[in-house]
């Protein structure tokens, strides 16, 4: 429970279906601030009383469990290193991947309990055999479904999401009113939980010493200066030093960071469009395309994909693996879908394969934006099919530059970063824990 409205509520609905539940809240700081300000930041002191008195008025057992470390290491330090790296996290991906439906399942079904059940708005669908999909929530406008495409399998067989068929947030909080709960009418976060005053570059610069370096255009010629190449966001246009303005007088934007050489590159808007994404780190939830009928193996892709993977193997010494968990899907056909790459963005009509051990997307509208170090989460109708954590994409305008002799270095091609104002993308991706188990 996190001191909010939705965890409440969703904590209340299970209550009425007859389960026994037990309300959680999670202390993911070992120095959490007293008091919010707003909708400004979460897992403060005064949310856990928030959420110790809904507990107590449903009549349910409330308990502190302390997940400061593993959220430290697992969320706090893996957003640092994927910035040092020039990749642009989501650190609302990895506290659910990671914390919410991993270390709090883990341990809640070492104690006995069946499900973790969230405020989180996204709907699970049974079908006639048991096998669970995960949907949209029938309110879209809160919608948090792009937020839980991390979920596996069996994650999703212990996960209840009361919330997911309410029309609207309006109708939660007149519950919550109706309910008596004092948080009806508390603001919903909307910035990364551990920096509360929503200044990401700020933070970043005491974690990670800035460095002066160049800002240079995709010839590859200096137009700038910079501070840190790692306080610059794909995307970007505002605070950028550039001492040499573009040729034809229009705007530049941040198209690629380069940490290794600490350089920072800007071209136009239409740079940063891409028409193909890939990652290597990918899932399924729930049913694989294969399993659920979508498309088919590739035979003659899973060949050439062991063949690349025992010559790696062999290279290094080490075994191999594209994947996680889906050794019986590394080779796919390709298959219609929509793709989303930020938690309130609009899908968009791809196509899909998986080749070579990577999940390879085609985008039939291009994309503005999209970085390294970002999640791709599929859509074939509702549902959610799966999604994976972008490695490298391809410019929509690379084969017009190849045509003209252009440089080789591409503007977004393996772009580190994200679009514009990340912090408050990834902020609305905030999801409400419900740390109630049903038995």
């Amino acid at each position: 429970m996190s001191g909010g409205v939705d965890s409440a509520v969703a904590a209340a609905r299970a209550v009425d279906a007859g389960h026994e539940v037990v309300g959680v809240h999670l202390a993911l700081s070992r120095m959490p601030g007293t008091l919010r300000t707003g909708s400004r930041g979460c897992c403060t002191i005064e949310d856990s009383l928030d959420a110790r008195r809904a507990a107590e008025k449903l009549g349910i057992p409330f308990y502190v469990w302390d997940f400061s470390e593993r959220f430290r290491a697992d969320v706090v330090e893996d957003f640092v290193t994927e910035y040092s790296s020039g990749r642009t996290p989501n650190p609302c991906m990895r506290c659910n991947e990671r914390i919410k439906f991993a270390a709090v399942l883990e341990k809640a079904l070492a104690l006995g309990f069946d499900a973790v059940v969230t405020g989180h708005y996204a709907h699970i669908v049974t079908d006639a055999v048991g096998n669970r999909e995960l949907h949209r929530a029938s309110d879209e406008a809160k919608d948090q479904s792009y937020v839980l495409g991390v979920l596996t399998t069996e994650q999703l067989a212990h996960a209840m999401f009361p919330l997911g068929t309410t029309p609207s947030k309006a109708v939660v909080r007149a519950e919550a009113a109706e309910r008596g709960f004092t948080v009806a009418q508390k603001p919903d976060s909307h910035d990364i939980c551990f920096i509360p005053d929503g200044d990401t570059r700020g933070w970043l610069a005491d974690r990670i010493e800035p460095v002066e370096g160049a800002i240079i255009d995709r010839s590859g010629a200096t137009v700038g200066s910079h501070d840190g190449a790692t306080s610059f966001t794909v995307g970007q246009r505002r605070g950028l030093n550039l001492g040499v303005p573009a040729p034809d007088g229009r705007p530049r934007f941040v198209l690629e960071v380069r940490p290794r050489t600490n350089e920072v590159v800007v071209g136009p808007l239409e740079a940063l469009a891409i028409r193909e994404l890939a990652g290597r780190r990918f899932t399924w939830a729930g049913l694989d395309p294969v399993a659920s009928g979508i498309t088919q193996a590739d035979p003659a892709g899973a060949v050439a994909h062991a063949a690349l993977t025992d010559a790696a193997s062999a290279d290094t010494g080490a075994a191999v693996s594209p994947s996680t968990d889906l050794a019986a899907t590394d080779a796919l056909l390709p298959f219609d879908c929509h793709v989303q790459v930020r938690a309130h963005a609009d899908p968009v009509p791809a196509v899909a394969h998986v080749a070579g051990g990577e999940l390879i997307v085609s985008v039939r509208e291009p994309l503005l934006g999209v970085a390294p170090g970002q999640t791709a989460v599929l859509y074939v109708g509702t549902r959610v099919l799966g999604q994976c954590t972008i490695d490298r994409t391809v410019s929509a305008d690379e084969p017009a530059r190849a045509a003209a002799g252009a440089s080789a270095a591409p503007a977004a091609d393996s772009a580190p970063g994200d679009s514009a104002a990340p912090a408050a993308d990834q902020a609305a991706a905030s999801a409400t824990l419900v740390g109630s188990a049903a038995l």
